[in-house]
């Protein structure tokens, strides 16, 4: 049931089960796969999630980056603030999915295809790595006509931050568009991820279409030097990178525009372009946490982002925003997979 005054948070991408499990050497070398990679499933890879079920005691987690960072970010606020949009498959693994969010307090409102099953991802766990494998199927039939229908759209309206992940890229940019021309033109705030290095490497084209709506530009050190890279900037540099990534055009000038590079256990460092032309560079160390206590890295950038969006959703400010993401990422990676403890725990300012 919609909530009637709309959700203040809205969130766009792929909605993936996880499929995660314990590995080795051998089971990644067996598919091809590096041990901290992110990656679209080929036809040789497609073995892999049957073999993690069957072999591996793998465990089914509602995934997919923006939907990690949607129960991030309602983690944190009040309920009935945040909804989610994508596209699953009509079968028991959508239902999870559904389900998984609804005891998260998340609204989803899912295009559901009758042909493709839903999307899923392999998560090869070696050490404190994480190979990701992604096989979108229904996730990547989603339709911007979904988003036109008036009970969609009306949320669209009502929605005051849309985070979008990178990763949809692959999938409906003009949804993407859609969202971006809503954000500039009611001057509401417009986030993206990077989510990955193929995406600047490979999705460069779609990606420079929606990067000047964005007012908050996420990424991190691999995923910046991965854009750097293929925009030939001529430098691995985190700090001028995200200097750049903020100076780029940007269709929403009432609002400067900051960059956002997470660097794992070195410091978050953001970069807000200022209307003189000038940039400031920011840099947080991050929440620090004993090694024995990391259960598992994967999803820590989406609870970040999830973090930091709870953030913005609140009027914070840039660096209390920051230390939120990080707050909720330090939680996150002491769980398995993106998940997040119950029962909650509330958010307090580092001292």
């Amino acid at each position: 049931m919609a909530s009637p005054q709309g959700y203040p948070f809205l969130c766009l991408e792929n909605p993936l089960l996880d499929i995660q499990a314990v590995g080795d050497v051998a089971l990644l070398q067996k598919y091809g796969l590096k041990d901290n990679d992110a990656i679209l499933a080929e036809e040789q890879h497609m073995g892999l999630y049957e073999e993690l079920l069957q072999n591996h005691d793998a465990k089914l987690i509602a995934g997919g980056a923006a939907q990690n960072t949607a129960r991030g970010a309602q983690y944190i606020l009040p309920d009935n603030s945040t909804v989610y949009i994508g596209c699953v498959g009509k079968d028991k693994y959508g239902d999870i999915l559904k389900e998984t969010c609804t005891k998260a307090g998340v609204h989803t409102e899912y295009r559901v295809d009758d042909v493709q099953p839903t999307g899923k991802c392999g998560v090869i766990i070696t050490g404190h790595n994480r190979s990701m494998c992604t096989h979108l199927a229904a996730a990547n039939e989603y339709k911007i006509e979904h988003l036109q229908q008036p009970h969609i759209w009306s949320l669209v309206e009502k929605a005051q931050v849309y985070y979008v992940g990178g990763y949809h890229l692959t999938v409906c940019v003009p949804a993407i568009q859609a969202l971006g021309e809503e954000a500039a033109a009611k001057n509401k705030i417009f986030m993206l991820s990077l989510s990955a290095p193929f995406i600047p490497q490979f999705f460069k084209d779609q990606l420079d279409t929606v990067l000047p709506y964005t007012d908050y530009t996420f990424c991190n050190e691999t995923e910046a030097r991965a854009y750097a890279e293929s925009h030939s900037w001529g430098t691995d540099d985190v700090v001028e990178i995200a200097k750049k990534l903020a100076q780029l055009p940007k269709k929403n000038t009432n609002r400067p525009r900051t960059a956002i590079v997470t660097q794992g256990t070195l410091p978050t460092v953001t970069a807000t372009a200022k209307a003189n032309g000038e940039v400031e560079v920011q840099e947080f160390s991050v929440h620090e946490i004993a090694k024995e206590s990391i259960n598992d890295t994967n999803g820590a950038g989406d609870a970040f982002a999830g973090g930091f969006s709870a953030g913005v959703v609140q009027g914070k400010s840039l660096a209390e925003s920051v230390d939120m993401g990080q707050w909720l990422a330090r939680l996150s990676i002491q769980e398995l997979g993106p998940s997040f403890p119950f029962p909650k725990q509330t958010y307090t300012p580092r001292s």
